[in-house]
């Protein structure tokens, strides 16, 4: 690729499309780079297709994996698909008077889920690309918002002929990431319309339903957490815009989204006080509430903040009655190198809340708002011969 002759610093093109046309003539028949012209993403997915030698003037299929490839998929992608399902059927309506259909992929671009219902009039490709299954991997199809998004998980938007292969470019797209607990990308959300451009900003609406699919799927991994949901004002906690981070029962910051890595400067991950300013026997004082607490950090901003127990069955915001910061921080204080768990954690706060009650067990699962079951399997768990002391 030639990296002299500059483009002039202000390319006259009358139109987006003139100016695609002309970045697509500098780049595949002049070799020169057009920076500036379309964005980065695009340019680096163009090279990566001329590197596996892909023809740009030949027409791509949309073909779906093979059903066992697809159903394996539709498997492993469960909690995503899950995540995903109310605001899919939001993003339904959303979407309903306008051009556009919304896809969700796996990590791998391999579209596990589609808004799409019936073709419009001028809609050709749309039935075929919105399909289940249909792999839209960069290696599968070229440069698309769904496949570049897979390949670097970051935001993309593509639009026309900024598609690499011909018969895409009549499709214009915008996708975002989604991200699991381990910060690694479960898959991408995207939008997509044929033969009609955006006519509002695509990518602030993917990104805003991304947004909160992640934040559930967050919330869905998360299994013996404190989940601290934040934000500069207690509005926002219940908005896509919310921070959130996972604290485990040793008080360490086991995992956070990309807002309240933003919110707490997070350069890397360590114990509850070094982030928060407060121990986690305080936080743990706040998930008896549903109010949302105002917390000066060490960085100095002061946030909302709201916390909420998550346990492997799928519970959420167990508390003890009138709990003292004191008694919750030795609920969860042991002799190094033997830290509790908060299931163990849980158990305790069940056995006070026992003995508040005199053994009542109707009382004491009314006042926590749990089942009878639930504190009838603590007291079997105490019965037990081998449970651990």
């Amino acid at each position: 690729m030639t990296h002299g002759h500059p483009l002039p610093a202000n390319p006259f093109y009358a139109s987006t499309t003139q100016r695609i046309a002309l970045a697509r003539q500098r780049y595949f028949e002049e070799g020169i780079r057009p920076s500036g012209m379309v964005s980065e993403a695009v340019i680096q997915s163009w090279a990566r297709c001329l590197q596996a030698r892909r023809d740009p003037s030949q027409p791509v299929d949309f073909e779906p994996v093979t059903p066992s490839r697809m159903h394996s998929a539709l498997r492993l992608n469960q909690q995503l698909l899950a995540a995903a399902a109310d605001e899919m059927a939001r993003l339904q309506y959303t979407l309903a008077g306008t051009s556009s259909t919304a896809i969700l992929t796996d990590a791998q671009g391999m579209i596990i889920n589609s808004t799409f219902v019936q073709a419009r009039s001028h809609e050709r490709l749309m039935p075929v690309t919105t399909r289940i299954g249909v792999n839209l991997s960069e290696d599968a199809v070229g440069t698309t918002a769904p496949g570049v998004t897979a390949r670097t998980a970051r935001p993309c938007i593509v639009s026309g002929a900024e598609h690499y292969f011909g018969n895409a470019q009549m499709m214009h797209c915008a996708a975002a990431p989604i991200h699991d607990i381990r910060g690694q990308l479960a898959g991408a959300l995207d939008l997509s319309s044929e033969g009609l451009p955006f006519g509002f900003d695509a990518g602030s609406v993917v990104g805003h339903y991304a947004a909160e699919i992640e934040n559930r799927l967050l919330c869905a991994q998360s299994t013996e957490h404190l989940v601290v949901r934040m934000q500069i004002t207690p509005n926002l906690l219940d908005t896509p815009m919310a921070g959130l981070a996972g604290i485990t029962g040793d008080g360490r910051l086991d995992w956070c989204n990309g807002a309240a890595a933003q919110l707490l400067g997070l350069q890397e991950r360590g114990c509850v006080e070094a982030h928060f300013g407060v121990p986690l026997s305080t936080l743990i004082g706040w998930s008896t509430s549903a109010q949302p607490h105002p917390l000066p950090l060490p960085n100095g901003l002061t946030l909302w903040v709201r916390c909420d127990w998550r346990s492997r069955d799928g519970h959420r915001g167990l508390h003890a009655v009138t709990p003292e910061p004191a008694a919750l921080s030795a609920s969860v204080a042991e002799p190094a190198g033997n830290t509790m768990s908060l299931r163990e954690t849980e158990h305790q706060a069940i056995v006070r809340a026992l003995s508040e009650h005199g053994g009542n067990v109707s009382k004491t699962a009314r006042a926590l708002g749990v089942s009878r079951g639930r504190v009838y399997r603590h007291l079997r768990a105490d019965a037990a011969p081998d449970r651990a002391p």
